[in-house]
């Protein structure tokens, strides 16, 4: 059988937990979940392969986001993001993963992930954010996925790899029933029947087109395509602030992290092309990438990472780590350019836009027990509507959605579902196999995501907005009418698209309902350049009911730990002030 060659081909199988995506949140997911209950049956599905598959499958260099006791309490945190969000919190989901991250990072040190240390052997802590001191570097970062992959392993989790789930299966009754999906390799398909199910997804990177023009040069795992915030709205399940944008400072052509996280600590700034800092922290925030995008439009950019007045063997240090975990091709791309962070600043620009709850909080909206509006379904990681929840987040969110959907499951029976969705879905799914000619995904892709970049990115242009609704629907009836696929792969990447094409609209719907401008860079309406705390002090949610896509306000959650009024706008109060 020749290479990716289509098979016609339909199977069932069931489980218990089926969890989707193998990359942070999903494996320690599926492994606390096996862990809760020995005997039951829990399914990892993986659209590439959970060795090297998601956001860490190169390592990652740091923790940004650990709670360690004698640097930091859950409440000092707690605040911090609500703080860093604009106060748009429920507070318990962020108070949980404080309180249950530190166990999280005994574990991972028990599987042989070395964190920093200092003399005394105690966590050596970093201070980047506004306020408190959060950062873990990781010397051996790189070993982290397949130290995950043992644990596993050990467990005997059964791994599903090379299968793209498409869409989620329902009952009557509105409980998760299971899941569909197709092979990446023959494009058989394979309905697989669950009592819980959990998304961990990832974030929806390849939304905005890098302006390198590269469309998997992306800051985020190119992999992830927003399959899970798909699925999700298609299963009826509401998803929270999709209008606060993930933006990213980032180093110019590269398109990854400079990254001031790591080098930060160290001395490290950022600065204008004066060599002066204009920020007082580098946390990243909306607020933080407005003062970066004012500063470019000022006249002082470019804005460049500053290490040269480091010492040699300082800026050693940081190369060991930048250069050897979760991104080894930086060192290779300074080299190319010749720059040596001894004599030279790194340039650095602003990214495409994106969802990810990892970096801001656009997500599948969660509980502090995981779970989403629709029974049954969980969610976790950077699609998962805990703000800030980077890799530590996405590792203990996981262990907390596995725990809860194995006592679901313990307690219900399978729901039953209706064979004629299957039927439909597959014939959804095919439907590019079966045309004689067309546009191949890559042109589709590249034309959504020119559009997304022509009109979505902030600031937010009403007008604008509207025009790119028009052309998003052209594009769509093309995708619909015209897409070809004509292998396997080719498959993969058309139903890539199709969730890429299901963002781009709802951020064009989620930021057209919120009538304000917050989040800095990430919410900033020309039309409604004031923050309105009175109208719009809430989350926004948005579904999919009777077919069609709506917005909600759902208030925010009483805080458990409460902000002095003189604190709010801490994160508001970014930009160096001239001094005499």
């Amino acid at each position: 059988m020749a290479l990716d060659q289509i098979v016609d081909g339909l199977s069932e199988v069931s489980c218990d937990v089926l969890v989707i995506g193998g990359g942070t949140a999903g494996p320690m997911a599926a492994l606390k979940a096996k862990l809760k209950n020995p005997k039951a049956n829990v399914v990892l599905l993986e659209k590439a392969n959970v060795k090297r598959s998601g956001a860490i499958s190169m390592g990652m260099d740091g923790l940004n986001n650990a709670v360690i006791p004698g640097y930091a309490t859950p409440e000092q945190y707690t605040k911090e993001i609500t703080i860093a969000n604009d106060g748009i919190v429920d507070q318990k989901a962020v108070y949980k993963y404080a309180q249950n991250c530190y166990g999280i990072i005994e574990e991972l040190d028990s599987f042989g992930i070395r964190f920093l240390k200092n003399e005394n052997g105690d966590y050596a802590v970093k201070k980047v954010h506004h306020i408190g001191t959060y950062v873990l570097p990781m010397p051996n970062g790189e070993t982290v996925k397949k130290a995950l992959y043992r644990q596993l392993r050990r467990a005997r989790i059964l791994i599903s790899n090379r299968y793209m789930a498409t869409r989620l299966l329902k009952s009557a009754d509105g409980r998760i029933a299971g899941a569909v999906s197709v092979n990446t390799r023959t494009a058989e398909m394979l309905v697989i029947k669950a009592k819980a199910v959990i998304l961990c997804m990832g974030a929806a990177g390849r939304l905005g087109l890098p302006t390198s023009g590269y469309m998997f040069g992306t800051y985020e795992n190119a992999a992830n395509s927003g399959d899970g915030y798909s699925m999700a709205y298609h299963a009826g399940a509401a998803l929270a602030n999709l209008e606060c944008y993930q933006i990213n400072p980032l180093i110019k052509d590269y398109n990854g992290p400079a990254c001031a996280y790591v080098a930060g600590p160290f001395g490290a700034f950022t600065a204008n092309n004066e060599g002066s800092r204009f920020i007082e922290c580098d946390y990243w925030s909306g607020q933080m990438m407005l003062e970066f995008y004012n500063e470019l439009l000022s006249g002082k950019g470019p804005v460049f990472l500053q290490l040269k007045h480091l010492h040699p063997d300082t800026i050693s240090e940081i190369e060991s780590t930048l250069h050897k975990v979760e991104r080894p091709t930086r060192g290779l791309f300074q080299q190319g350019r010749g720059v040596d962070y001894r004599n030279d600043s790194i340039e650095m620009h602003i990214s495409e836009i994106g969802f990810c709850s990892g970096h801001s909080a656009s997500g599948v909206f969660v509980d502090d027990n995981a779970r989403t509006t629709v029974p049954g379904l969980y969610a976790a990681g950077d699609m998962a509507s805990v703000p800030h929840n980077y890799m530590l987040g996405a590792f203990t969110n996981g262990a907390v959605a596995g725990i809860d959907a194995m006592e679901f499951a313990d307690s219900h029976d399978f729901a039953e579902f209706d064979a004629a969705d299957v039927a439909r879905e597959r014939d959804r799914v095919m439907a590019p196999t079966r045309r004689e000619d067309g546009i191949p995904p890559n042109q589709v892709e590249y034309k959504t995501r020119r559009l997304v970049n022509d009109y979505l990115q902030p600031p937010k242009v009403t007008r604008k907005y509207e025009l790119g609704m028009r052309r998003l629907a052209e594009a769509r009836q093309d995708m619909q009418e015209h897409m070809i696929a004509r292998n396997a792969h080719e498959l993969l990447r058309a139903l890539e698209v199709q969730s890429i094409m299901d963002c781009a609209d709802m951020a064009v719907h989620a930021s057209l309902y919120r009538e304000e401008s917050r989040w800095g860079l990430y919410h900033w309406r020309t039309d409604f350049p004031e923050k309105d705390n009175e109208n719009w002090f809430c989350h926004t949610l948005l579904s999919k009911q009777n077919g069609r896509m709506t917005s909600e306000k759902r208030a925010v959650e009483p805080y458990v730990v409460p902000i002095a009024d003189d604190e709010k706008d801490l994160y508001d109060k970014q930009r160096i002030r001239a001094t005499a």
